[in-house]
């Protein structure tokens, strides 16, 4: 049996009652899977779902999340696909839908977030499970944010996604609900997603702190130090970009880790 939902992205798509074979295309949404349960009805996943890591060893890969084997996906006979509007190529998506029923999400916000889980959730009746997660990570960042919101400062923050060019995340992008989230202030707001920015508005924006993420480019220590010689002044720190861009399960770190970054920052400042 089939039934008709709404995605994020509100398209309808026609899917089994009870999913068997799922293939899913976006790491954060990957983990969530495996979260909920569904160790067995998982049948592919991308090279960038690394989590959980014995499913990412044992579980066949559709290549990345913007190009896939679509010969590997035919073979592995999916009744769901499950992907996500920005880390997916639109194009590529619509070849796909053609041929196998489709989700998507759309996600900008925290609650964004927490209602691709829950929709994720019914999707694969595991709703009980999806609203128990849900609850978790509220409590967490609600926690979070009454130690938080007490703290004097609130920080003037850059937050890089790449280097050559130096792309940051400005505003309409999940990492930026995050830093809103941890009480920071994202000098960049004014721009839009992924703009790229030079040396010299970087340094005339004059950030407190600069967090250099570990994904999708994997900024290191020499990093830090290249930088600080653009902005002398500011804190440079590499955080996990998992934390801030991973919208599944792991916003369950997510209110702790923004917290301990805070306190660390308020403590050095």
């Amino acid at each position: 049996m089939h039934h008709i939902v709404i995605d994020q992205m509100q398209r309808e798509v026609n899917i089994p009652t009870q999913p068997k074979r799922i293939i899913s295309l976006v790491p954060s949404q990957t983990e969530l899977l495996f979260y909920l349960g569904l160790d067995k009805e998982v049948v592919g996943i991308t090279k960038f779902c690394v989590h959980p890591r014995v499913m990412f060893k044992s579980k066949p890969r559709v290549g990345g999340t913007k190009q896939y084997n679509f010969e590997k996906i035919k073979s592995l006979q999916p009744d769901l696909i499950i992907g996500n509007k920005e880390e997916n190529d639109q194009t590529q998506i619509e070849l796909l839908e053609k041929e196998y029923p489709v989700w998507m999400s759309d996600i900008f916000t925290l609650e964004d977030a927490l209602d691709m889980i829950l929709e994720i959730g019914k999707l694969v009746n595991r709703k009980s499970e999806a609203e128990i997660l849900i609850e978790k990570i509220i409590v967490s960042f609600h926690q979070a944010e009454q130690v938080i919101r007490q703290l004097i400062h609130r920080p003037r923050v850059a937050y890089f996604i790449w280097k050559n060019p130096t792309m940051v995340a400005a505003s309409q992008t999940f990492i930026h609900e995050m830093l809103e989230m941890a009480g920071f202030e994202n000098i960049f707001v004014t721009e839009s997603r992924y703009p790229q920015i030079s040396d010299e508005q970087l340094a005339a924006a004059r950030p407190d702190l600069i967090l250099l993420s570990s994904e999708p480019f994997p900024f290191k220590e020499k990093h830090v130090k290249e930088i600080q010689t653009v902005c002398p002044d500011a804190d440079i720190r590499l955080v996990d970009g998992e934390i801030f861009s991973w919208y599944g399960n792991r916003l369950l770190l997510a209110g702790p880790y923004f917290k301990n970054l805070r306190l660390s920052f308020e403590k050095n400042s």
